[in-house]
């Protein structure tokens, strides 16, 4: 169980309320300890600039060099790496993970008084846990539900018939419109705006755009994370949905009544252009994207690399990747149907130059294939 502070920290470490003996973290863990139980514990730090009150974790090989030379108290790693740890470790199966783990135990959060800001404003009919926080400019529309435990930092605006579950954390400045459903403990980061009208337009005859109302709603799942600007538009009629577990990073762009799947991420600058459904423990890279003439349907467990743009559905996991200079679009369609078929005119060239007797040039090229491969 963690102690108050019996000593000043370094001065590059935020101070923390609380230590831990390494005995405390190895129970909560349940970590294999080597090394000093009561040594203890009050920050974290890198493996190449920890001190000796932090605890590191030693996650991928790359850092594996600067094992040998930390300064860190304890290091959290896998049994394989052990032999080489100068210091006391915890050993688990993946370290990153316990990383995380430990990481919540020195969190500070904000301090907020429980209770309704004097400067909020909040409707006669919505109705509000007295053991939520409401800080101070906030705005809670008509008929909206703030349950027990929530914190809604300053300037906050919620509109109307608004459900915000337990434990959520809305930052300074988050938008949420009329219609939305959040579920507990999410988090949502400063800046992002969730239940915008999604981008529909008709036009008439002459031209002319017109909006079409957008009817639906939001409704977000449990546990969810919502990074700072991003944006989650509303649905046309049915509602635009975000299942429990998943993570969206800064400046993400969700249309309307698009769908993601439990636990999956989508990092900065992803883009999914409405009704697009994306399957359950899919990551989307930065910079990518999902949109079509049709919807687009991804798949449960597809991972799609950075900048990678998805204009038709995936219906098999894997790993996808795909960026193309632009050009006029017949010009650019027509090279990336040729661009599908460069297997097949490379295994019909080394067909032809094998039955001339001649050694090909493409069996030297980077990821040809080999004598007795073939690509699937």
């Amino acid at each position: 169980m963690g102690r108050g502070l019996t000593e000043e920290p370094p001065n590059n470490v935020r101070p923390s309320p609380f230590e831990f003996t390494l005995a405390e973290l190895a129970e909560r863990l349940s970590a294999r300890l080597s090394g000093d139980a009561d040594k203890v514990i009050r920050s974290l730090g890198a493996i190449d600039k920890a001190s000796g009150d932090q605890i590191t974790h030693l996650s991928s090989t790359s850092y594996r060099k600067h094992l040998a030379s930390t300064d860190a108290g304890a290091v959290l790693l896998r049994e394989e790496d052990l032999p080489t740890c100068p210091t006391n470790a915890l050993v688990v199966k993946n370290p990153y993970l316990a990383f995380a783990e430990v990481s919540q135990l020195f969190h500070q959060p904000d301090a907020l008084p429980i209770g309704v800001h004097p400067t909020a404003v909040v409707a006669s009919d919505a109705t509000v846990d007295e053991d939520a926080t409401i800080g101070p400019l906030v705005v809670i529309g008509a008929k909206s539900r703030i349950a027990s435990g929530t914190r809604i930092h300053g300037g906050v605006q919620i509109g109307e018939r608004c459900v915000i579950g337990r434990g959520v954390e809305l930052h300074a400045r988050v938008v949420v419109y009329s219609d939305v459903s959040i579920g507990d403990r999410t988090i949502v980061h400063s800046g992002a705006v969730i239940g915008g009208d999604g981008f529909g337009f008709a036009p008439d005859a002459k031209g002319h755009l017109h909006a079409i109302a957008q009817l639906g709603g939001v409704q977000i799942g449990a546990d969810v994370s919502i990074g700072c600007n991003t944006t989650i538009d509303r649905g046309a009629i049915d509602d635009t949905v975000i299942e429990e577990g998943v993570k969206i990073d800064n400046l993400v762009q969700i249309g309307h009544n698009c769908h993601v799947g439990a636990h999956s991420i989508l990092c900065g600058m992803v883009g999914l252009a409405g009704s697009t459904v994306i399957g359950r423990h899919c990551v989307l890279a930065g910079g990518s994207g999902c949109g079509g003439d049709k919807p687009v349907v991804l798949c449960d467990q597809v991972t799609l690399t950075a900048s990678t743009i998805v204009t038709s559905s995936i219906d098999k996991p894997g790993v996808y990747s795909g960026t193309m200079l632009h050009n006029t679009h017949h010009r650019w369609k027509r090279n990336a149907l040729s661009l599908l078929k460069l297997d097949e005119l490379f295994s019909r060239i080394r067909g032809l130059e094998k039955r001339l007797g001649r050694t090909s040039d493409l069996e030297n090229e980077p990821g040809a294939d080999r004598p007795g491969e073939r690509r699937g």
